[in-house]
């Protein structure tokens, strides 16, 4: 038989998902044990029970400066920049994705426009947003729009592009407006698709987050990882970015869940 031919049971699906974390955490135990025996100060590779009793103070002992808890500041301050970045580029990039798709003169105004700030790099950007609109909030919150909007409009406009133009026709034979037929022909069937391309933005975003918070920033899980690499820190850069990439995982199921909860038909179709 083929191994293409070859199809895991849901016990073999589950054993071979967590092979890999098993390897991972078991080769950094063993790094880490041999680089600690050789020098019980070692801080590059700490030992996992360092890593928690640090964890532990910060999350669960406050600051005595501020009084506040360190690890959970930090990351109620990035998921709300993050959060408030991604609602902006989504409600933007929806409204002009549908337009641009929709409308061929939309189109032809906007396509070029969109397709080159696309390719212009958003941490080249940085210090010009922090000149222009300074170390605060609004600096970090637009270097993730303008990372993530103009991917996010290209990938709709193109999904509205490729939807049957039948179902255009018969709407206008029904008697529909431009403003009926964007909002209850194209809009559900672009939705789903919308969850997909925000699936896939939610890598560059935390990158674009980091940055900006490693630059100019008071708190939020970017700031803390570049506070403290000046120290070597490993004990509480390592848990930090387990912390990010788990944050970065549960968005993406999220996600998975709103779309199979809120469009059924899009992932039946799919798995058909």
């Amino acid at each position: 038989m083929r191994l293409l031919n070859i199809k895991p049971s849901r016990g073999q699906g589950v054993v071979l998902a967590a092979l890999p974390f098993l390897v991972t955490g078991a080769a950094y135990l063993l790094f880490s044990a041999l680089r600690l025996s050789e020098n019980p100060h070692d801080k590059l590779l700490p030992a996992v029970g360092t890593m928690i009793l640090t964890m532990r103070d910060l999350a669960f002992v406050p600051d005595p400066r501020t009084g506040d808890y360190i690890f959970w500041l930090d990351t109620i301050s990035s998921l709300q920049r993050l959060f408030v970045a991604l609602a902006i580029s989504t409600i933007c990039a929806t409204i002009f994705g549908i337009l641009m798709g929709l409308l061929p003169l939309a189109g032809a105004l906007l396509n070029p426009f969109v397709a080159v700030v696309s390719m212009a790099p958003p941490l080249a950007l940085l210090p010009i947003l922090f000149i222009v609109m300074g170390l605060g909030e609004a600096s970090k919150i637009a270097l993730i729009v303008i990372g993530s909007l103009p991917v996010l409009i290209r990938d709709l406009a193109l999904r509205v592009s490729e939807l049957p133009r039948e179902q255009f026709l018969k709407a206008q034979t029904l008697g529909a407006s431009t403003w009926q037929i964007a909002l209850r022909v194209v809009l559900p069937q672009i939705l789903p698709r919308l969850i997909d391309s925000l699936r896939l933005t939610l890598g560059p975003a935390w990158l674009f987050l980091i940055a900006a918070e490693a630059i100019a920033s008071d708190s939020g899980l970017g700031y803390r990882i570049f506070l403290v690499r000046r120290y070597l820190s490993m004990d509480v850069i390592l848990p930090y970015v387990a912390w990010i990439t788990l944050l970065a995982f549960l968005s993406d199921a999220g996600l998975v869940w709103l779309q199979r909860r809120a469009f059924p038909w899009f992932a039946a179709a799919r798995a058909a």
